[in-house]
C-alpha cells in the first residue's frame, strides 16, 4: 500500500519561557520527523515502524541530554519501546547521536513491535526527558507520532478445505464363470459325460441363474422373470492337439466351436433364455383386409453379436505349458525341439522319434488339449439408490464397505450422512474413510473436539495418510497451533493442503507466498493476498468472482480496497452494503485505521458516525 508521509513538528508545552537565541536551554520545536507507514501496519504478528527526523542548528543545548522514549499508547496501558538518545556536543562522553550546535542533524530510528490485539486501536508517541549533568530538567509528552493500526491481514477467514475419503464402488460389477468341454482324438462329438462335469454344470447353473421364474399365485405356471445378471456374451476358444494333420485339425477345432455354440443353445431354449441370442421386436401393422393393426412379432437372430468364436488347430502353446509341468521322460529335449523347430510338422515328427516320450504325451497331454475353452461374461448393476438409502438407513450392516460410502455421497442430508459414517467407523473400524468423514462432518458444524478424535482414529487406521494428515492439520489451526498446523500440511502435500497453507502465510506476512497457495480460484482470502500483496485490482476482480461477492465481509474488503485506492465513492458503496448485511461491521469500520486517511471525507464520515 502506498503510504502517505506525515510531516509533523515536535510540539514541546513548555512551563517557562525559552530564550532562542542563546541556545543555554534545549529547544525542539523546529525538528521535523515523518513516519513510515502512517498509519501503522501490522504484518506477520509485528508492527515495523520508521522515524526519519531532521534537526536543525541551535536546537539542543551543547550540554543537554534529551532521551526520547517511543511508545505504543492504548485504552488501559502503553509499551515503551527501544529509547533513542540526542546529547549536545560538548558532552565528551555518552552513546547518544551527537547533535552539532551550527548544523543540520539527520538520525533515523527502527523499532519492530509485537503485535497485541490492545494495539488495534492505538497511538504511536513518545515521552521526552532533558537531562544536564545527570539532572532532569524537564519531561515532555510528544504529541501523536503516527495512528494505529492498520491489522488488515487478521481478515483472512478460516476457510480450510478438508479431505473426504471417496467411495470406490463399481456402477457394474463384472463377472464371469469358466468351463472345459473336452473331446476324443479326432471328434466334435460331445460326450454327456463332459456336461456332467462340475465345471460345466457351474457354467449351466451360472447361465440360467441369470434371471429368476415368477410364478403365479398357485406357484406352479411361471408369468415371467426377474433378471439378476446380465449374461454379455460367451467367448468360445477351440483346439485341436498338435497331432495330425494341420488341413483337418483346422476343420476339427472349427468343428468343435460349432458343437459348443449348438449345446449351450440347446440350453438356453430349455430354461427360456432364448432372448440371449434372439431379437424380438413387437410391432402394429395395419392388415390391409380389414385396415385395422395387428400385432406382428419378428425374432432377429443375434447370435453371431452374442457369441464369440475362435478355433486354434493346434494348441502348441498349451503343449508347452503342460510339458513344462509334466513328468514326462525327455522333458528338456521336447521342449528345446519346440524352441529350435519353427515348422510345426517338423516339431511333430521330431517329438514322434522320441518312442518312448511321445507315449507318454500321448496318454498325460494331449487328450487335455482336445477341448472348447468356453467363457461366459457377464455383468450385475449394483443395488439401485433408493434400495442402499433403506438399507443402509434400516440394514446397514448387510451393505459393503463402498456401498455405505457410496449411499453417503448422494444424500445432503447431514443427519443421515453422519448416521451412515458412524456406522462405517463401527463396522469397518480399520478403514480410515468412515473415522475421517464423519471427523469433515463434525468441522462443518464447528466441533472440533469431536472432529479431532475421529480423525485421530483415521490417523490409527492407516497411518499417515495424505489427506488426514491435511485435517489434523486444520484442527491445529482451529486450535491457535499453527506451528502444528503448518507441519501437517508440508506432511500432507495435497492440493487442499497448499490451499490451507494461505491462510497461515497471510497471517505469517507471506503475501506472495499466499498468492501462490490460492492460484487455482477465487476466492474472500485470495483477494485478500492478492491486495496485501500490492495488486489491489486483482483482489477486487477475485473478491467479484468469489461466492462471497455479495457477503457483508465481501462488501468491507471491497470497501478496503477502495480505500487503498482513495476511493472514498467506493468506500462508501462498499460500506452501506456490509452495514445492511451485518450491522456489527459498523463498529469495527469506526476504528478501522484503513479507512483512517478518508476520515474528513463527508460521505465516509457520515457513514461511520
Amino acid at each position: 500500500m502506498k503510504t502517505t508521509l506525515l510531516k509533523n513538528k515536535f510540539l514541546f508545552v513548555m512551563s517557562t519561557a525559552i530564550v532562542l537565541s542563546s541556545c543555554k536551554t534545549t529547544d525542539w520545536s523546529k525538528v521535523t520527523y515523518t513516519t513510515t507507514p502512517n498509519p501503522l501496519e501490522m504484518h506477520g504478528d509485528t508492527i515495523v515502524i520508521t522515524v526519519k527526523g531532521s534537526i536543525p542548528a541551535k536546537t539542543q543545548a551543547p550540554k543537554e541530554v534529551i532521551t526520547l522514549t517511543p511508545m505504543m499508547k492504548y485504552q488501559g496501558g502503553e509499551v515503551a519501546l527501544k529509547p533513542i538518545i540526542f546529547q549536545g556536543e560538548k558532552i565528551k562522553e555518552g552513546k547518544g547521536i551527537v547533535v552539532a550546535k551550527k548544523k543540520e542533524t539527520n538520525f533515523n530510528y527502527s523499532e519492530r513491535v509485537a503485535y497485541t490485539p490492545e494495539m488495534r486501536v492505538s497511538e504511536f508517541t513518545a515521552k521526552a526527558v532533558t537531562t544536564k549533568k545527570d539532572k532532569v530538567k524537564k519531561e515532555y509528552q510528544l504529541p501523536t507520532l503516527a495512528n494505529a493500526t492498520i491489522v488488515t491481514p487478521l481478515l483472512a477467514s478460516s476457510d480450510e478445505k478438508p479431505v473426504y475419503g471417496k467411495e470406490n464402488m463399481p456402477r457394474i460389477v463384472p463377472m464371469s464363470k469358466e468351463s472345459d468341454i473336452h473331446f476324443l482324438i479326432s471328434s466334435d462329438n460331445i460326450r454327456a459325460s463332459e456336461l456332467k462335469l462340475d465345471d460345466v454344470k457351474g457354467m449351466f447353473d451360472f447361465i440360467n441363474n441369470s434371471q429368476t421364474a415368477i410364478k403365479d399365485e398357485k406357484g406352479k405356471k411361471t408369468i415371467g422373470y426377474t433378471k439378476n445378471y446380465d449374461i454379455k456374451g460367451i467367448a468360445i476358444s477351440s483346439y485341436a492337439s498338435p497331432d495330425g494333420e494341420q488341413d483337418k485339425n483346422a476343420n476339427l477345432a472349427a468343428d468343435r466351436g460349432k458343437a459348443s455354440v449348438k449345446e449351450i443353445n440347446a440350453f438356453l431354449k430349455k430354461n427360456a433364455l432364448t432372448y440371449l441370442i434372439e431379437q424380438i421386436d413387437t410391432l402394429k401393422i395395419e392388415d390391409p383386409k380389414t385396415s385395422k393393426l395387428k400385432t406382428k412379432v419378428t425374432k432377429t437372430n443375434i447370435e453371431d453379436k452374442f457369441y464369440s468364436i475362435t478355433a486354434t488347430p493346434e494348441d502348441w502353446d498349451g503343449f508347452k505349458a503342460k510339458m513344462e509341468v509334466s513328468t514326462v521322460p525327455d522333458k528338456d529335449m521336447i521342449l528345446r525341439i519346440l524352441s529350435t523347430y519353427s515348422d510345426l510338422d517338423k516339431r511333430e515328427a521330431e517329438i514322434k522319434n522320441i518312442s518312448k516320450a511321445y507315449t507318454e504325451i500321448s496318454e498325460q497331454i494331449l487328450p487335455s488339449l482336445r477341448r472348447s475353452k468356453i467363457t461366459v461374461n457377464a455383468e450385475k448393476k449394483c443395488k439401485t439408490d433408493e434400495v442402499l438409502i433403506q438399507m443402509a438407513a434400516t440394514t446397514p450392516d448387510s451393505l459393503t464397505m463402498e456401498e455405505l460410502m457410496y449411499t453417503a455421497s448422494i444424500t445432503s442430508d447431514i443427519a443421515t450422512q453422519m448416521s451412515i459414517y458412524n456406522n462405517c467407523a463401527r463396522i469397518y473400524p480399520n478403514d480410515w474413510r468412515g473415522h475421517n468423514n464423519l471427523g469433515c462432518l463434525y468441522l462443518t458444524q464447528n466441533k472440533i473436539s469431536e472432529a479431532g478424535t475421529a480423525f485421530e482414529k483415521a490417523n490409527q487406521a492407516s497411518p499417515n495418510n495424505a489427506g488426514v494428515l491435511n485435517n489434523l492439520g486444520i484442527i491445529a489451526m482451529k486450535k491457535g497451533d499453527r506451528k502444528a498446523a503448518e507441519e501437517y500440511y508440508a506432511q500432507s502435500n495435497t492440493p487442499e493442503a497448499s490451499y490451507n497453507m494461505g491462510r497461515i502465510n497471510i497471517l505469517k506476512g507471506k503475501y506472495s507466498a499466499a498468492v501462490s497457495n490460492y492460484a487455482d480460484g477465487s476466492s474472500f482470502n485470495s483477494a485478500l493476498a492478492k491486495l496485501l500483496n500490492g495488486n489491489a485490482d486483482a483482489a477486487m476482480s477475485d473478491i467479484e468472482a468469489s461466492k462471497d461477492k455479495d457477503s457483508a465481509m465481501g462488501n468491507y474488503l471491497k470497501a478496503i480496497i477502495s480505500a487503498r485506492k482513495a476511493d472514498a465513492s467506493g468506500v462508501a458503496q462498499y460500506l452501506q452494503a456490509a452495514f445492511q448485511k451485518d450491522g456489527s461491521l459498523k463498529e469495527s469500520a469506526k476504528t478501522d485505521m484503513e479507512f483512517f486517511k478518508l476520515k474528513n471525507n463527508d460521505t465516509v464520515k457520515s457513514l461511520l458516525n
